[in-house]
């Protein structure tokens, strides 16, 4: 296959449209917008909710991503967003939740927490600093994604990297609550300086889509509107580095 490799690491933004999910191979979700921009194709490595915690669990577990490496041109970080989505219960417990047994405590337990969540969330916002705990601290995002930036480039020197500035939303599913985005933006935005990395900022170019609630009726996820912008923004940012 001809043309650049993109090694894409994202949470659902990347393969959510404004009904569903999709699959990885459709032309119209970002990374493949950004990678057809550049004349080559995306190789996306994802997950419903993943944090940048699970990105790096990605990169040094998937034996699939390790075949990747020999071909990858450019490094695409596009988790994080998650990561500041309000976590009322502490997300190692949360993550529990899917292994619990029997099928029906399962069920109950997850349909309780969910029915929890958003007056939760909004509580803690309005009584805790700096808005109650999130799905991962700032501190520990930009750790993780300075390790897989750290990683490919070991095998993989002089490629560039994009990362993203957290996204916003309006799921009633949180509450509506984001109060731990701004302190994400300033944490990433200092790695990203630190290291070199270009960052997409997602708030500029999907914000008024989401908010205006033009997407995905979750209030979370875009329409194709908003991963065309993405997309063009991501291959603008490699155009004038990236292998061709």
């Amino acid at each position: 296959m001809g043309g650049p490799t993109l090694l894409v690491f994202a949470d659902s933004l990347a393969f959510h449209g404004p009904e569903r999910a999709e699959p990885a191979d459709e032309p119209r979700l970002w990374p493949n917008v950004a990678a057809a921009a550049l004349g080559g194709h995306a190789e996306l490595v994802a997950g419903i909710g993943w944090t940048a915690r699970h990105a790096w669990h990605a990169l040094t577990h998937d034996p699939r991503v390790w075949a990747l490496m020999p071909t990858v041109d450019a490094l695409v970080l596009g988790v994080g967003g998650m990561d500041t989505l309000p976590s009322p219960l502490p997300t190692a417990v949360r993550e529990l939740i899917p292994a619990l047994r029997p099928d029906g405590l399962r069920r109950a337990v997850r349909a309780g927490y969910l029915r929890a969540q958003p007056p939760l969330a909004r509580t803690l916002a309005s009584v805790v600093p700096g808005g109650g705990p999130v799905a991962l601290p700032p501190r520990l995002t930009v750790r993780y994604l300075e390790r897989c930036r750290r990683a490919v480039l070991a095998l993989r020197p002089g490629i560039p990297v994009v990362a993203v500035l957290p996204p916003v939303h309006r799921a009633a599913v949180y509450g509506s609550v984001h109060a731990g985005r701004a302190a994400a933006e300033y944490a990433t935005r200092a790695w990203a300086r630190g290291c070199g990395a270009a960052l997409l900022d997602l708030r500029a170019l999907v914000g008024e889509h989401v908010l205006g609630g033009h997407g995905n009726p979750d209030g979370m996820h875009w329409g194709w509107q908003a991963h065309a912008a993405v997309g063009a923004a991501c291959a603008e940012l490699l155009h004038p580095t990236v292998k061709r």
